[in-house]
């Protein structure tokens, strides 16, 4: 890469410094050149992952702050133009809509009144309210002086509630806040398993078995770090392809057999459900009986989260969204800001995320979400109950320039939300498969994967091949386990496999590497949405995955008639080379750069290494009078 493009990519890169500098790495200086990380010890892995969750945390909760003062303010500014009754509405309607506003009191400074609303979910404990009638005390001293004030999270060793207390503008009242914080746990949570620092998923609950990826032989997960030669799988369940389709005689037949309810299916696909045989003993009954295509164990799959420049001429957009400026380093660095310029997207553009599905409320996301689908429960919504599609969903197309939380890198285009993982963020290689089938089916040019298993399930392969085969891009994440195990559905050849970097460039800590690695992004606390109208920092591969998503939705909008393989091989072409140089197993081809691929797809005229067949689509739709 030539130094103009170093200098512009530091000239961007300014708009992140401070949110680069909340997020520290164990790198003192960017390492564009660095080579090949050395691997931790397992005992190293698990420290690095925990500071990283301590990372995820600290800035969630700053976040947490940062918007609760946003809306603090405007809610000062509203109140003081009503009247009391106008005053309990608004505030009221506020806390249906942001279950995180516990409680909210105004008062009128002059005459010593205040007023309250609490929601009813609001009961904190004996000890808790003497800690929050100290804070209290201390906000309403504040407001008296036209102060702003914002109390510690308590109680100290498990964090539930903040106060925030914010004077209306005439300086005559103030308004009071208790915040919820539960926020933490959930990331906390969420982050133990996304990270694999505890084994997950738990063997039992499920009825749930692990077996080596490479030997299939039995396992059992005891530590996170297990997590990165285990492949999960149903106990009693088998997925089985058929050479010839059975017929409904010999369908019944095998059900008396195995003593299992009819099969699932999905093309020439089966999965079998035997309540008194495990999936070894169904393997061996349907290859010695049915002689089948291919037969496998049901997986499971969980979240992976964790030319020269006219640098004069080309400006950057800022977007005025709260938390960009302070929190959103991620954007810059990959050259998004200026990559704008060339396109913000098309609403005829979809992309599917394939995940735990997305908050639909959610007011960041307002006007970007398509119906969608459940494949857990078809007659559901698909409604996020863990956090992490929504946090995908928001990376890829939060709305911009609204002045609320942060800005998603598609200005235009749709999200097609597709929930494949249930509560537990895990979900079977028939809910995947059948998600991805689905999506195909109505209408994404993008699909999203951030989950991963380590083995290579035929079923699923199927799946994915079907989309790729109707011209969709599929991005996956490649996991958190810091292995070169080949994790899927990354590792498949139709599939843009993405890892992880930090702030400074450098491979993140708990990325997943290794030859099938196409490029890496930014994965390192990546602030998005949140379940309940909420904000959160979270690391992960699966947080780097829906950023060369939107890449491709991107390109796809400035240039619709490009092939899905020329929309990767552009992505792979136009990089930031990091590491060896070319293409290496802990970088890929390099970390994406928006710009320059935009300007490759067609920002400048069509892309030059797809002009022959540019030029022949051109001929065809003036031939067919388009």
């Amino acid at each position: 890469m030539n130094w103009r493009k170093w200098v512009a990519l530091g000239v961007a890169g300014i708009v992140a410094v401070v949110a680069i500098s909340l997020f520290p790495s164990t790198e003192k200086t960017p390492r564009h050149n660095a080579g090949q990380p050395s691997a931790p010890t397992p005992a190293q892995e698990k420290n690095l992952k925990h500071s990283m969750l301590k990372q995820d945390m600290v800035a969630t909760e700053r976040m947490s702050r940062l918007d609760a003062k946003g809306h603090l303010k405007s809610l000062s500014v509203e109140l003081g133009k009503l009247s009391t009754e106008k005053q309990k509405n608004y505030i009221t309607n506020l806390q249906k809509d942001h279950k995180h506003f516990q409680s909210i009191s105004w008062l009128d400074l002059s005459s010593g009144k205040e007023q309250k609303l609490d929601r009813q979910q609001f009961k904190p404990s004996a000890e808790e309210k003497k800690e929050l009638h100290t804070y209290l005390s201390f906000a309403r001293k504040a407001l008296s002086q036209s102060k702003s004030y914002e109390s510690p999270a308590f109680p100290e060793k498990d964090p539930k509630y903040f106060v925030a207390a914010q004077p209306i503008s005439n300086h005559k009242q103030g308004v009071i806040a208790v915040m919820d914080a539960g926020i933490l746990n959930r990331v906390k949570d969420h982050q133990n398993k996304n990270l694999r620092l505890i084994p997950y998923p738990k063997e039992g609950k499920y009825k749930v078995e692990s077996i080596n990826a490479d030997t299939h032989r039995d396992m059992t997960v005891k530590t996170g770090h297990d997590n990165e030669n285990a492949s999960h799988y149903y106990e009693n369940e088998i997925v089985v392809t058929f050479e010839r389709e059975p017929s409904a005689f010999e369908m019944k037949q095998i059900q008396s057999e195995l003593k299992c309810k009819p099969a699932r299916k999905i093309a020439s696909t089966y999965i079998f459900h035997s309540d008194d045989k495990n999936m070894e003993q169904m393997k061996q009954y349907f290859i010695s009986k049915w002689k089948p295509k291919y037969v496998e164990p049901h997986y499971l799959y969980m979240t992976n989260e964790t030319d020269g420049l006219d640098i004069g001429t080309t400006s950057t957009e800022i977007p005025n969204d709260l938390l960009f400026a302070e929190y959103q380093w991620n954007l810059p660095i990959i050259e998004t800001n200026r990559g704008w310029n060339v396109t913000k997207g098309s609403n005829d553009v979809i992309v599917a995320v394939v995940d735990t599905g997305v908050d639909l409320n959610h007011p960041d996301l307002q006007g970007r979400l398509l119906k969608g689908y459940n494949a857990i429960d078809e007659s559901a919504k698909p409604m996020d109950d863990v956090g992490h599609g929504t946090h995908v969903a928001g990376i890829i197309a939060a709305n911009v320039n609204n002045h609320e939380g942060i800005a998603g890198m598609m200005w235009g285009g749709k999200i097609l939300p597709v929930k494949a993982l249930d509560d537990s963020g895990s979900g079977t290689s028939y809910s995947v498969a059948q998600g991805i089938i689905w999506a195909a089916d109505h209408g994404a040019k993008v699909i999203n994967m951030s989950l991963g298993n380590y083995a290579d399930a035929n079923f699923l392969h199927e799946a994915v091949k079907y989309a790729f085969d109707r011209d969709i891009v599929l991005i996956a994440a490649t996991g958190n386990d810091n292995t070169e195990r080949p994790g899927y559905p990354a590792a498949y050849p139709e599939v843009l496999s993405v890892s992880a970097t930090d702030s400074n460039l450098g491979k993140a800590s708990f990325s997943n590497y290794g030859d099938y690695v196409d490029v890496v992004a930014p994965g390192e606390s990546i602030a998005s949405t949140y379940p309940d109208n909420q904000y959160a920092a979270l690391s992960g591969t699966s947080m780097a995955s829906p950023h060369v998503a939107a890449l491709a939705a991107l390109i796809r909008s400035i240039n619709p008639d490009l092939k899905n393989t020329e929309v990767m091989d552009i992505i792979r072409k136009n990089v930031i080379d990091l590491g060896d140089v070319g293409r290496d197993k802990y970088f890929g081809y390099g970390q994406i750069d928006v710009y320059a691929t935009l300007q490759a797809a067609g920002g400048a005229g069509s892309p030059l290494q797809f002009w022959p067949q540019y030029f022949q689509q051109k001929i065809n739709r003036t031939l067919e009078g388009k």
